[in-house]
């Protein structure tokens, strides 16, 4: 009965094939597409696989194949990709689509799919090398019928399974690939008929995540790339970036969580320009007032007071703990300790503006740490030039005044010298005022 229904099928395929080469000849593609889909329908329906991947790639080598021919082939046998009854033969059926469709244009949309799909299984399996190695083959963003939310979410999925294999390097190089400025564009302005020798864009498919979606994917993954090397501020602007998205700004179980990321990587973050203005920026912003302790704990980084570091651990310590079960898990691995070591910083940029010298035991008294400590920390931040100052260890002082160069003494004393001939004119007026007063009065 099996060996009949096997002879019947080849009977069957022999004289769509022969009709198949008729068509080919002639030219005709509405013809050609047909009973090549039609072989492909019969080898389904048989559920006869081994032959179904034979005919793909007959087909396929045909002197002179239609283009059309074949992409009428590769997108009807993606269709029978999900109704393989396992999965080695559904691995080989990908296989032998993607062998056919490599080196052709007109079907790379299909390829990369195909390899999409490939590497979604081999990471299933948990082979994560070989599915990052596998979509890496693919480079979408030189694809001009593709749909730019397909593009990105491709490139997004190359950069994902490059941290899960901890390919930090290639996964930068990746994600370069889109711009952020990408996601701010309005969709409905896009869409505008294409001129005549333009290439038509595909519409994604229905999996693919809307625009906005695919923004906040894109910086969750930023984020994940940036925690690997404790880049506190990155992360920071990353979540900035998920907290300006509207149907979060809209959701406040949703916009919470990640301000208060925001708000811990603001003061896990060096001290520098671009840190105050998102602190001020944050500091700005009325959400804040729906979670009290974080903007008396922003307040308090740009109040220029020096902060004790029991006091505000004592605080915000359970706050610190909760951060592990909200969105984005825990802050760090170094997050407790760089946290202290961000207040003593902030406590040596105080007593700065307020002292122009002082003795180390004093300085170690403000900031609670030894005096190793302490001269350890204030030498950290003269090295990487977050303040200039100068240590006598012999006495013991040190002194926060910048040394001037010999153009910004001359410039002062020119200036002085300025000030004192304006104070002389002054005075020699209000003398030759008040001689020409008494002259008028002794006169009367």
């Amino acid at each position: 009965m099996v060996q009949e229904g096997k002879a019947n099928l080849e009977a069957q395929i022999d004289q769509l094939l022969n009709i198949e080469k008729q068509m080919r000849l002639a030219g005709d593609v509405a013809g050609t597409k047909k009973a090549v889909t039609d072989i492909l329908q019969l080898c389904f329906e048989a559920k006869d696989w081994k032959t179904l991947n034979e005919q793909i790639v007959n087909l396929s080598k045909k002197r002179g194949q239609l283009k059309q021919a074949v992409t009428a082939m590769v997108q009807q046998a993606m269709q029978y990709i999900d109704e393989t009854p396992d999965i080695n033969t559904r691995i080989e059926l990908i296989e032998t689509l993607n062998n056919v469709s490599t080196g052709k244009i007109y079907v790379e949309i299909e390829r990369a799919r195909l390899i999409k799909r490939l590497a979604k299984i081999k990471e299933e399996q948990g082979l994560i090398a070989e599915a990052a190695d596998l979509m890496q083959e693919v480079a979408v963003e030189t694809f001009g019928a593709m749909a730019k939310t397909e593009k990105i979410a491709f490139i997004l999925e190359q950069v994902r399974l490059c941290l899960d294999r901890q390919d930090y390097v290639r996964a930068q190089i990746l994600s370069r690939k889109i711009s952020p400025r990408v996601f701010d564009a309005d969709p409905s302005k896009e869409k505008k008929k294409p001129k005549e020798g333009d290439n038509v864009v595909e519409e994604a498919p229905a999996d693919i995540p809307s625009l906005l979606e695919l923004k906040r994917i894109y910086y969750e993954l930023m984020i994940r790339y940036y925690s690997h090397n404790n880049d506190y501020l990155e992360i920071c602007r990353c979540y900035k970036s998920i907290y300006e998205i509207p149907y979060i700004r809209e959701n406040p179980d949703q916009w919470i969580p990640v301000l208060r990321k925001i708000c811990w990587y603001l003061v896990l973050a060096p001290h520098d320009p671009m840190q105050a203005s998102l602190l001020n920026s944050t500091l700005e912003d009325k959400n804040l007032s729906e979670i009290p302790n974080f903007r008396l704990l922003l307040k308090q980084l740009v109040t220029m007071e020096v902060i004790l570091w029991t006091s505000l651990w004592n605080t915000y310590e359970k706050e610190f703990v909760n951060e592990n079960s909200m969105l984005g898990g825990p802050l760090g691995p170094k997050a407790a300790e760089d946290l202290r070591q961000r207040i003593i910083e902030h406590n040596i940029l105080v007593v700065s503006k307020y002292y122009s010298r002082i003795t180390l035991t004093r300085l170690a008294e403000l900031l609670c740490l030894s005096i190793q400590d302490a001269e350890k920390h204030l030498s950290d931040m003269v090295v990487s030039k977050a303040l200039v100052a100068k240590i006598d260890r012999p006495k013991g002082i040190v002194s926060f005044v910048v040394a001037k160069d010999s153009n910004d003494i001359l410039n002062s004393w020119a200036t002085n010298l300025e000030k004192l001939l304006d104070l002389v004119e002054k005075s020699c007026h209000q003398i030759h005022k008040e001689t020409m007063v008494h002259k008028a009065a002794l006169k009367v």
